[in-house]
Formats: structure tokens, C-alpha cells, sequence
């Protein structure tokens, strides 16, 4: 008996003394913060960590990309979609520089990605070290949040923070800098203790009640109320909340660009899509409303046009989860701080039911005049394929159901305005950083998130090759993601401008491109190229039924442009349907 009992004491005692590495540790705290899914590329500083991850294959998926910033680009598409938090590894100096850009990107769209980098031993800090950068001053204007980890007891403790400060509040990207000696320390495991608040960090804010009925007296006294959905209500998850407050008080609805799929746009109160490019009644619309409810959006200026002259007349009721964007651009007359899901499920019950048919009609004659003047002439041009036509046709052909992920430009654009989605989370996109390159790693990384759904990038020749390199991660790991290349031998947005404001002087925006379908089909994937009208749909049905990865190039107009266009300096109200006739003279 009392042997037995020595025997049971040596063995906890045993198992007390069993150490890990900071690497290990680091594997095991991403495993208990549900991670899945990691995209990365190795190095030297970050070697121990891919190690330890040669063991944990079971537990962690990970994808090797072609390139740092595709790692957090596929990160984002990854997190946008699931709603989850999306996993980088990079290494140090040129590897974690390389992820400046996704890092910029994700703060302004509020995208919450973990990036972890590997850097130099402890004792090299600040002596210039082979591949030594500061990456904590480098990221600092680009993160939400980053700490540099010297030690391994600190790791588990900076890893929970980054999930805690990434996903809570306004999401956004978060940098752990883990330096070689903490990745290669011994230490004891201890039970991991997940972040659940952070002093001074308050990221869901109290709300008033006072505010709410605030906001619901000035909305039962409109006679032109007006919504504005922005990414805000598909990051609260209050998508059915919007529709339940729409339908209840009959306020007309339109969409953000980040905001798209959060309203049905097949609803009878959507009345569409708002922007530099966006619908006529619309742009119009949001200068003749009397009260405007802007919920989740931040006042973008593809949004206002020239804030001097954007809704002047309205009363405007603003909810907003992040403090700072209260107020910052377009005063409110009622501030509601909180998220949609939260703001819109307190305001509904204090709304009365409503109904506004003729403010409704007027958003339908402006958009029926965008339709006759821009819309018809685009999805049945009989000259040469247009990129709205095939857009429109897309749409059709997947009941807008399809997760579309989006690059910038001029097919951005046009996407925004002809793919109808339904559904919340399918429209994946790079808004206020504008990345070019953006959509090829993020629909491959949607595509992780989302392997049941169909997942299609439309790009612009100009951003596809940004980032074409990512074809290879696609045929490593057999991703049957689907590339649509709208193709016209410019930089089309940039060339668009230079029609209209600088005298159609085409500086540097014309591109000699490769044979797309020879690169595709290198990287072993089917490939096909349209160029007349006629083959359109097929090429898009057999891009559609294909059960692999689809390279689809369709050669559109050259000198394609997007309207409706509010123009520089303008405001929304002065938004058009053509080119100005000064502009066709020249």
C-alpha cells in the first residue's frame, strides 16, 4: 500500500517536471483557442515554431503560401467568412515586412487576424542582426495590438490577449513577435487561461436607453427615414435584426460596400447600393431623406462625396461600436454607441410600424432611370462583351448564393453594383485600404473557411498578377476555388479617371499581358478563355459545375467604364449617369 502510494507521488511528480518549448507552448495555446487553420510561410526566426508544428499535423492545418502577404490576405478571406479569427506565420525582418499590407488592410475593414512572427534572439535586439527588423514599430500604426515576447513564461499570456483584442469589440489585426531563445525555452506547461477582459480596453460599451429613445422619437416623426447598413451589422451578426427593424418601421435599406449581403437584395425595402459607383436613388436619395440612420458604417468618403454637401437636410442617428468614428466625420443628432445587433434589438420595440410607399417609389424612378440610362445598355450590349454582362450573368447563374471575393478596380465596382447577394458574409472585398492583389489569397483562404460553398474570385488583370504566385498554394493543397479574370489590357479604374479628368492621356495604364491560360494550366489548373458573347454562359456553367479549381478569362471592352460616378469634389447629389459631354469632345 504505502509503495503503491510512492509510486503515484513519483509519477506526479514525473509528469510536474516534463517541460515543453515556447514553440510547443505556443502550438498547444492555438489548439485551445479553437484554431483550425493557419496560413504561413517558414524562416529562420520562426523555425522552432514549424518544428513543433511537424507534430501537431492532426490538430493544426497549415497552408504554405507563395508569399507573406498572401498568407494574410488568405487569413482575412478566411475570417471574414467564418466569423472565427484568422492564423499567420511569418518569420522575421523581410517575412513579417511582408505582411504590412494585409496588416493595414485588416485594421481599416476590421478584419481580426493573429499574425505570429518569428524575430532574432533575445541578446541580437537593436545590433542590426542578419534579417533583424523592428517589426513593433514598423506594425504599430497598422495593428489594433502588438507585443514582442522575449521569454516563453510570457507567451501563453500574450496569445490569449491577441485572440481577446482581435475579436472583441471592432475586430481587427493583432502581432505576437516571439524572439528565438522564448521559442526554444524550456518551460513547464501550466492549464491555458483564455483573455476575458483587459484593463483600460472596454470593448463592448454600456447601452444608454436614453439614446435609443432618443433615436426612435426622431424615426416615428420622419417622413423620409432613411438607412444606411454598413459591415457593422454583418460583424454583429444582426442581419435578421436589420430586416426585422425594416420591416417593421418600412424604412428603405441600402448597402455599404462592406455592408453587402447584410440586407437581401431581392427585399422590397432594399433599394440598393450606395458610393462613388453606386445606385442613382441611392446617391440621390440620401440628400432628400429627413432623418438618416447610419448603422455599422463610419462615413466613408466614397460614401459622403463631399461632405459639405451630404445630407444637409436630415437628422442623423448614427450607431456605431467604435467611439472614434462617432462624430468624426458627420456630426450626429443622436449617437447610438453600441453594436447593431444590441442598438437595433432595443430601438425595434420602440418604433412605431409604418409603412412609406411613396418615398419607397421615388428610390424605384431614379433607379429605373439609372436602368434605361446605364443598366439596359450594359447587360445587353450586342458590340463587345461588357464586364457588367458577365457579372449579371454570374448572378443569375448562382441565384447571388456564391461567397464572391473581390480585388479593386473597375470589376470591384461593377461586381458591387450586378451581383445581387443574398446572404450574409459572401461578399469579400478589400474596402478602405484598396489592396490590389487582395482577392486571389482571400477567396483561397474563404475557400478554407468554406469548403461547401461556392467560392468565386473576380479580378482585374492588373491585381490578379499582384499575387499570381498564390496559384501554386491553390494546386498544393487542391483548393477548388474559382478565378474569374475580367481582362481588358488596362489598369481600367486608373485609365477610367484618366478619360474623364486628365484628357484620356493613358499614362502607363495600358498592360501587355502573358497568356493567363498557359500560366493556369502550369500550375495544373483547367482553364478557359472567352472572347465573344455567344460563349459566354457556357464558359461560366462549365466554371461553375467544375469540382476543382477553374481559371476563367473573359476579354472585355478596353475602354469599359463603371457609372453611375459621383466625381471628385462633388457631393452624392451630383452623381452621374454618363460621360459629360465636355469629356466625349476630347
Amino acid at each position: 500500500m504505502v509503495a503503491t502510494e510512492i509510486e503515484k507521488r513519483e509519477e506526479v511528480a514525473m509528469k510536474a517536471a516534463v517541460k515543453i518549448t515556447g514553440s510547443e507552448l505556443l502550438l498547444r495555446c492555438l489548439v485551445e483557442e479553437n484554431v483550425e487553420h493557419i496560413f504561413g510561410y517558414p524562416g529562420g526566426a520562426i523555425m522552432p515554431v514549424y518544428d513543433a508544428l511537424y507534430s501537431y499535423a492532426d490538430k493544426l492545418k497549415h497552408f504554405l503560401v507563395r508569399h507573406e502577404q498572401g498568407a494574410i490576405h488568405a487569413a482575412q478571406g478566411y475570417a471574414r467568412v467564418s466569423g472565427k479569427t484568422g492564423v499567420v506565420f511569418a518569420t522575421s525582418g523581410p517575412g513579417a515586412t511582408n505582411l504590412v499590407t494585409g496588416l493595414a488592410d485588416a485594421l481599416i475593414d476590421s478584419t481580426p487576424v493573429v499574425c505570429i512572427t518569428g524575430q532574432v534572439f533575445a541578446h541580437l535586439l537593436g545590433t542590426d542582426a542578419f534579417q533583424e527588423t523592428d517589426v513593433i514599430n514598423t506594425t504599430l500604426p497598422v495593428t489594433k495590438w502588438n507585443v514582442q515576447v522575449t521569454e516563453a513564461k510570457d507567451i501563453a499570456p500574450a496569445i490569449a490577449k491577441a485572440f481577446y483584442i482581435a475579436a472583441s469589440g471592432r475586430p481587427g489585426p493583432v502581432l505576437v513577435d516571439i524572439t528565438k531563445n522564448a521559442q526554444n525555452e524550456l518551460i513547464e506547461e501550466e492549464p491555458y487561461v483564455p483573455c476575458t477582459h483587459v484593463r483600460t480596453y472596454q470593448p463592448k460599451p454600456v447601452l444608454s436607453m436614453a439614446d435609443v429613445q432618443a433615436a426612435a422619437t426622431l424615426i416615428n416623426q420622419a417622413k423620409r427615414p432613411y438607412l444606411l447598413a454598413g459591415q457593422g451589422v454583418l460583424l454583429a451578426n444582426a442581419t435578421q435584426e436589420l430586416i426585422a427593424f425594416s420591416e417593421k418601421t418600412g424604412i428603405p435599406v441600402a448597402s455599404t460596400l462592406l455592408g453587402l449581403g447584410a440586407f437581401p437584395t431581392d427585399h422590397p425595402n432594399y433599394v440598393g447600393y450606395l458610393g462613388m459607383h453606386g445606385n442613382y436613388g441611392p446617391n440621390i436619395n440620401t440628400n432628400e431623406c429627413d432623418v438618416l440612420i447610419a448603422v455599422g458604417m463610419r462615413f466613408d468618403d466614397r460614401v459622403t462625396g463631399n461632405v459639405s454637401k451630404y445630407a444637409k437636410q436630415a437628422k442623423v442617428i448614427h450607431v456605431e461600436l467604435d467611439k472614434a468614428e462617432i462624430n468624426k466625420i458627420i456630426r450626429a443628432e443622436v449617437a447610438i454607441h453600441a453594436d447593431a445587433k444590441e442598438a437595433l434589438t432595443a430601438l425595434t420595440p420602440l418604433c412605431s410600424a409604418n409603412r412609406y410607399p411613396d418615398w419607397i417609389a421615388s428610390f424605384t424612378r431614379l433607379n429605373q432611370e439609372e436602368f434605361e440610362k446605364v443598366v439596359e445598355k450594359e447587360i445587353s450590349n450586342t458590340n463587345s462583351l461588357k464586364m457588367a454582362e458577365v457579372v449579371y450573368m454570374l448572378s443569375e447563374l448562382t441565384q447571388g448564393k456564391a461567397v464572391v471575393v473581390t480585388d479593386v478596380g473597375q470589376h470591384q465596382m461593377v461586381t458591387s453594383r450586378y451581383y445581387q447577394y443574398k446572404n450574409p458574409r459572401t461578399s469579400i472585398t478589400s474596402g478602405g485600404a484598396g489592396t490590389m492583389g487582395f482577392a486571389l489569397p482571400a477567396a483561397l483562404g474563404a475557400k478554407v473557411a468554406a469548403p461547401d460553398k461556392q467560392v468565386i474570385a473576380i479580378i482585374g488583370d492588373g491585381g490578379y498578377q499582384m499575387t499570381i504566385q498564390e496559384l501554386g498554394t491553390i494546386m498544393e493543397y487542391e483548393i477548388p476555388v474559382k478565378i474569374l479574370v475580367l481582362n481588358n489590357n488596362f489598369l481600367g479604374m486608373v485609365r477610367q479617371w484618366q478619360q474623364l479628368f486628365h484628357g484620356k492621356r493613358y499614362s502607363f495604364t495600358e498592360m501587355r499581358n502573358p497568356d493567363f491560360i498557359k500560366i493556369a494550366e502550369a500550375y495544373h489548373i483547367r482553364a478557359d478563355k472567352v472572347t465573344h458573347q455567344k460563349d459566354l454562359k457556357a464558359a461560366l456553367e462549365n466554371m461553375l459545375d467544375a469540382a476543382s479549381a477553374y481559371f476563367l478569362e473573359v476579354v472585355v471592352e478596353k475602354e469599359d467604364n463603371v457609372f453611375p460616378m459621383v466625381p471628385a469634389g462633388a457631393g452624392v447629389a451630383e452623381v452621374i449617369l454618363e460621360i459629360p459631354q465636355k469629356n466625349r469632345a476630347s
